[in-house]
């Protein structure tokens, strides 16, 4: 993944002219000798590198501060005798309402490994940014990020569940952004990996350019995928498939193609309703994600399966794998073979712990083409779950890998949000994202409440403004009894805001029109969204012959590249 450098550009937002720092989306996953610099040299961290000795630190519950110098140089702060969780070392801030804080800094501890979480105290509360798995003996650096819901002073100070180890501290960072700021990261980075410059001739039978003419480029297909699940009740209801037809061309089958649908009595396989979602699927030119394989949630196996010993399981789950993906392998473009695999253990704890590789070996051999995904909640939506940090991400990869599957794997990311704490998204997607694996954020929605759409807004954004995310699927398959936590209209298919903001998000990137004016040569100069086109002429003629000609569309496309495309079409 290529780094922004911290340089200041211009942007222009909503007719103003922002001057911004450059996000840096860079973190690095290696524990090493010596910490890197701190990353925009500190932010508004007093003494980021704790070259002045201890200016600005100071000590946090019980812990003794210690300053250090390291053979090779290194300046560093150790919290020591520590007995409680959060005996630490501590700096004083003052937190805005209005900004989003992006947080780093780089962590040791004295013997042994374990997490470490920087958590900020406010007078409202308690707020933790981020943490990493800190090791003795080298570096980790911890990256998250944070806002608040009341500007006031806060308190940064970093704790462990391991009150017996000391805690060091180097190259600490805390850089505030303002909405509009933030907003045109996202525009800098959509700008970078989701458009590319195209610049149209419009000329005659003959090559002469035609000036001032109107045209009009209309995407037909965007390359960026961009989806909502689905249920069984969009067989019965048209109204339900026009909806959905005329908006999403990917989805997931929410729960008709998970095992107990499948084979909720032994050896009784039904296939019937995934078969009909997956006909329906095909003849309207839409993608699936295959979920899932196996979910690892005890709660979600057929009810048969928990009186199996172990080797009768690995039978029964060698006959599902098999009899899922033989069926539908080259029809989906995707397999959650494990679902909520950092939460959950129960293939492992039964089979063993390389069952979870050997599964995605076998997968492999049945289906070479689909993305292998791991799925999980809790990465990017909340720093507090250890389970499913994006440390606790990267050390699954770790493990299914030393279990000896070495073939591809994807990270699904659910994102089932609460709230959005947008400076931790974007910060725990940087760091799984370091795994250099496809990353798609996979079942998207928000708890309902007042602020539910903005904060849907604000998380679509996000995600396909970020340079590592590959697809969105939004997790909103329509019921009469109500959706799982998000719907997107009501049972007449009328849009809710919720659905307002989606249709926001898709005209302005997954079915874009264009119309504009050639210059007195003929040219018009833009950048598109990656995707197919259809470019027209809308200018009125005298000749019937004439419209008959003009009119016909003209079809090019447009890909990544640093190279400006160039597309002649025919007046």
């Amino acid at each position: 993944m290529k780094t922004f450098l911290t340089v200041f550009y211009s942007f222009i937002l909503t007719g103003f002219i922002v001057d911004a720092v450059s996000y840096d989306y860079s973190y690095t996953n290696e524990c090493l000798e010596n910490p890197k610099k701190p990353q925009y040299d500190g932010g508004i961290v007093v003494n980021p590198e704790l070259k002045q000795g201890s200016t600005g630190w100071t000590s946090f519950g019980n812990a003794k501060l210690q300053l250090r110098v390291s053979e090779t140089g290194n300046e560093f702060v150790v919290a020591r005798q520590r007995n409680r969780s959060f005996d630490s070392v501590s700096q004083e801030f003052f937190l805005d309402k209005d900004k989003l804080y992006t947080f780093s800094a780089w962590l040791q501890i004295s013997n042994g490994d374990a997490a470490v979480v920087a958590t900020f105290k406010t007078p409202t509360g308690y707020h933790d940014a981020g943490s990493t798995r800190a090791k003795s003996g080298c570096w980790s650096m911890l990256k998250g990020g944070l806002t608040v819901n009341k500007s006031g002073p806060a308190h940064l100070y970093f704790q462990s569940e391991n009150p017996l180890v000391d805690i060091w501290v180097d190259s600490v960072s805390l850089q505030p952004f303002t909405p509009e700021e933030w907003k045109s990261h996202q525009y800098q980075s959509i700008e970078k990996v989701r458009r590319s410059k195209v610049k149209i001739q419009a000329v005659d039978g003959e090559g002469k350019p035609q000036g001032n003419r109107t045209l009009i480029i209309a995407q037909k297909f965007a390359r960026f995928p961009f989806g909502c699940a689905i249920n069984k009740n969009i067989l019965t209801n048209q109204a339900y498939k026009n909806w959905f037809i005329s908006r999403f061309k990917y989805t997931t089958f929410e729960n008709e193609m998970k095992w107990y649908s499948n084979e909720a009595r032994q050896n009784r396989e039904d296939y019937n309703t995934s078969d009909a979602l997956l006909q329906f699927t095909k003849s309207n030119g839409i993608s699936v994600r295959g979920h899932n394989v196996f979910w690892d949630d005890p709660k979600y196996q057929p009810y048969w399966v928990h009186n199996l010993g172990p080797k009768r399981l690995a039978a029964a789950a060698t006959t599902r794998i098999r009899s899922v993906m033989r069926r539908y392998s080259g029809q989906v473009i995707a397999w959650d073979v494990l679902n909520e695999n950092l939460h959950f253990n129960f293939f492992e704890r039964k089979l063993g712990w390389t069952a979870a590789s050997k599964f995605y070996a076998t997968a492999r051999a049945l289906d070479r083409t689909a993305g292998l995904f791991l799925n999980d909640f809790n990465t990017i939506e909340s720093p507090g779950d250890q389970a499913s940090s994006p440390d606790s991400y990267l050390s699954k990869i770790r493990q299914i890998r030393a279990g000896g599957y070495h073939g591809p794997l994807s990270i699904g990311l659910e994102g089932h949000f609460r709230y959005a704490n947008i400076p931790y998204m974007r910060s725990a997607i940087d760091k799984v994202a370091s795994s250099g694996l496809p990353i798609w954020i996979t079942e998207v929605d928000v708890q309902a409440g007042p602020n539910q759409a903005a904060v849907l807004d604000q998380v679509l954004r996000e995600a396909h403004a970020h340079p590592s995310v590959h697809g969105i699927v939004l997790w909103s398959a329509w019921s009469p009894q109500g959706c799982y936590r998000m719907c997107l209209t009501d049972n007449n298919f009328n849009n809710l805001p919720t659905g307002n903001v989606v249709d926001t998000i898709i005209r302005q990137f997954f079915n874009v029109e264009v119309t504009a004016t050639t210059d007195v040569n003929g040219f018009y100069e833009t950048s598109l969204i990656h995707g197919d086109y259809e470019v027209s002429f809308a200018d009125q003629y005298q000749s019937e012959k004439d419209m008959n000609l003009t009119q016909m569309a003209q079809h090019f496309v447009v890909e990544a590249s640093e190279d400006t495309l160039h597309v002649k079409v025919l007046a």
